[in-house]
């Protein structure tokens, strides 16, 4: 089995300007986006992905958001395929007040072709938040950031346009080639969604929306969660992971076979189970309702003074007595809506899950009468 580094070992050694960008270098540049620059670049300089990582090198604290990134950001500066490619106009912004976690990166390849690379949901608790608040609002501050950043790319460089990002970040590359202006979009020429999630349908029903759509390559791993939340209208092909369940979201688990994607003819039941489960809640939980409960949700999570993920888990013992102290104070019709909506999606799961078995029971009850002999004998065909 082979994931994106040992792509790069076999292929590493191809220059861009032998062989064109591929399926598999999209994956690798939009998780380029999660590496750790924010100190590594002085002021607005350009410099190459070498330069970048022997920079890294010298920082005393070299914390990244995911331990593979230890291995995939030597390997992307120290191979000729990447080493020399330009890395422009960072940015990382996480505003509190506008529940805003956005990050971005352009990458410019040969011919002057640029990659924007869109960074997704990161860890810490605002990112998060603002991933929830999808659930039940359009044009969040991120997908708005998506947009101007583009089009500021576009404006202060020639060349082609490459859109892409993994998880929230495939998200706003949808959402930025979608919104961007017209001569921004006239220079696009693929937007790659790694299993990114949907949008509601006051996007989806949009003129920019139906047209940009074919434009898009979505990917997505054969258990997808976060790649189905929401509405999709492309088509998409589906990636064999190696991970399990929503850990396949993780795109180092995700499986190459020289320059392409080893992919399988459709999802698994569980993920089309997922898919459907979620959207019968947002048909039941109305807008408001989504956005009171999220609201209540990081209220209760506040209190333990965490910013990210890792806070939380850190100190878990007294973080689980601040959360039940705090669920506790918080107000009787706080606790009910909170109630209700565990339970209309505990209700939902439960629905979905016994149809996916009834189904299943009558599909193979079906199966054994259409392969009943002339003499009334049934064959037993496996699955």
């Amino acid at each position: 089995m082979a994931n994106i580094i040992d792509y790069l070992n076999w292929r590493g050694d191809i220059p861009f300007s032998q062989v064109p960008l591929n399926e598999i270098d999209s994956l690798i540049l939009s998780r380029i986006s999660y590496f750790p620059f924010d100190n590594l670049f002085q002021g607005e300089e350009q410099i190459t992905i070498k330069k970048a990582y022997q920079r890294f090198k010298k920082e005393k604290d070299k914390t990244v958001l995911q331990i593979d990134d230890l291995d995939l950001f030597p390997t992307v500066a120290g191979c000729t395929r990447y080493k020399d490619l330009i890395l422009l106009d960072y940015i990382n912004k996480i505003d509190s007040k506008q529940e805003k976690q956005f990050s971005a990166i352009t990458i410019c390849l040969p011919n002057d072709i640029l990659y924007v690379s869109f960074r997704g949901t990161d860890n810490t608790l605002i990112g998060w938040k603002e991933d929830f608040n999808m659930s039940f609002s359009s044009h969040v501050p991120s997908q708005k950031d998506s947009k101007v950043y583009l089009d500021d790319i576009a404006s202060k460089y020639e060349g082609d346009i490459i859109v892409g990002g993994h998880s929230k970040g495939g998200n706003l590359a949808v959402y930025a080639a979608t919104f961007c202006n017209d001569e921004t979009k006239k220079r696009i020429k693929v937007v790659y969604n790694e299993d990114g999630p949907g949008f509601d349908d006051d996007i989806i029903q949009t003129e920019e929306y139906q047209k940009m759509i074919r434009k898009v390559h979505t990917y997505i791993p054969q258990s997808s969660v976060i790649g189905r939340l929401l509405n999709h209208q492309e088509t998409y092909t589906v990636v064999q992971s190696i991970a399990n369940g929503i850990m396949q979201h993780d795109l180092y688990s995700w499986q190459v076979m020289g320059s392409k994607f080893i992919s399988l003819k459709e999802v698994t039941s569980g993920s089309l189970l997922v898919d459907k489960t979620i959207k019968d809640w947002v048909k039941e939980v109305s807008p408001k309702q989504r956005a009171q409960f999220v609201e209540v949700l990081f209220e209760i999570l506040n209190i333990t003074e965490s910013t990210t993920l890792e806070d939380l888990s850190n100190k878990k013992i007294a973080t689980t007595r601040l959360l039940v102290k705090r669920y506790q104070s918080i107000e009787d019709d706080n606790k009910e809506l909170i109630s209700k909506t565990i339970h209309a999606l505990l209700g939902i799961i439960k629905n979905n899950v016994m149809g996916n078995i009834s189904q299943k029971s009558n599909n193979k009850t079906r199966g054994l009468k259409e392969n009943r002999t002339t003499k009334g004998d049934i064959i037993l065909r496996g699955n």
